[in-house]
């Protein structure tokens, strides 16, 4: 926790933020910036310091995440408001509702970050490029552990396969991580980490704050990493601003994210608008411009079955939350009925 007192533009605030604030909220509301997000409470930060304040009904309810913006009276720790987000970096939950949970807010910049090992897999860079295109922040794509593989190039060749990011590769240990990263790293700027457990996330944290968060090395036999960072938190970086960890994600589910998609797909997403046939499923359809181009060498098949993959998965996660209660709550109305057979039965 940061005890030193902090100004609003370090902490992040700008005009997107001020322009939420009428003249009588200026003068009796202060605004703080959450820094951890727990079930009974938040941790935030302001211009007097950190400040922990309740988290009541209506927040939990709302929905709050590391990075957000909340305001309370000056002399009070009940939060009145909740700003709207400048981004929001948010995934499908594991359960059967389509409720999204969320990751990080009002970040700038979302680094991706992966290991030159067999951690690193194309389909899962493309999912948490789609979730960077989704909250409209900049994805930028950190390669860690080059030191230790053989043959590092292989794996930015790789890293080519992704359309529109920058790739950096870094030796997390090393204090030259904070000069290679510094761009996205300024005062009042706000990035995010996320990848899978291991890569390297918690080294490049403790390398850009200076602290000493807890690290645990991979497995050796499949290089997968266990968590070390189990909450999100929001951490002051040395070169001045804001890093937000997150705990290593085995399910990335995309919620809503067609636009997205396709971003990160530009080139087949551009390239199927121009089949002659609006609905055409690139399988066998004549006139599939698509299906012109692996035909002619110029498109991967992969590729494409990895966007279709996913276009196919955000077409189901975007049936309305109300559908899905519904089907949830006929279902487990059905099983109560039957162990409620099975328990009469029983006792016949």
């Amino acid at each position: 926790m940061i005890n030193e007192t902090i100004t609003l533009p370090e902490l992040g605030w700008g005009a997107f933020y001020q322009s939420q604030l009428t003249i009588e909220d200026v003068e009796t509301l202060r605004p703080l910036r959450v820094t951890e997000v727990h079930r009974n409470s938040l941790e935030t930060m302001g211009e007097d310091g950190p400040l922990r304040v309740p988290m009541h009904r209506d927040l939990v309810e709302h929905g709050m995440a590391v990075g957000d913006w909340v305001l309370t009276e000056k002399d009070s720790v009940q939060v009145e408001r909740v700003l709207d987000h400048k981004s929001l970096i948010k995934r499908g939950s594991a359960g059967l509702e389509a409720v999204p949970q969320l990751i990080a807010a009002n970040i700038d910049t979302l680094f991706i970050v992966s290991s030159c090992n067999a951690d690193f897999n194309i389909a899962r860079l493309e999912r948490y490029m789609a979730l960077a295109h989704q909250a409209e922040v900049e994805p930028i794509l950190v390669l860690t552990k080059a030191d230790l593989c053989d043959n590092p190039t292989e794996y930015m060749a790789r890293a080519a396969e992704l359309q529109n990011v920058i790739t950096v590769t870094i030796d997390a240990t090393k204090g030259d991580t904070v000069e290679h990263l510094a761009l996205w790293c300024g005062t009042g700027q706000t990035v995010a980490l996320v990848g899978s457990s291991g890569v390297g996330k918690s080294t490049i944290t403790n390398t850009m704050t200076g602290l000493k968060i807890l690290t645990k090395g991979i497995r050796e036999d499949d290089a997968k990493g266990v968590h070390t960072t189990t909450a999100r938190s929001m951490y002051r970086m040395v070169s001045g601003g804001w890093l937000i960890d997150t705990p290593g994600m085995r399910a990335l589910r995309l919620v809503d994210a067609r636009e997205a998609v396709d971003a990160v797909f530009e080139d087949i997403s551009d390239l199927a608008l121009t089949c002659k046939f609006n609905d055409c499923k690139h399988e066998s359809e004549p006139g599939c411009a698509i299906l012109a181009a692996v035909k002619a060498g110029t498109l991967d098949t992969a590729r494409i079955g990895r966007w279709q993959k996913l276009v196919r998965e955000d077409e189901c996660a975007v049936e309305p939350i109300a559908e899905t209660r519904a089907r949830n709550k006929s279902f487990h109305k059905m099983t109560r009925v039957a162990q409620d057979k099975r328990r009469v039965k029983k006792g016949k």
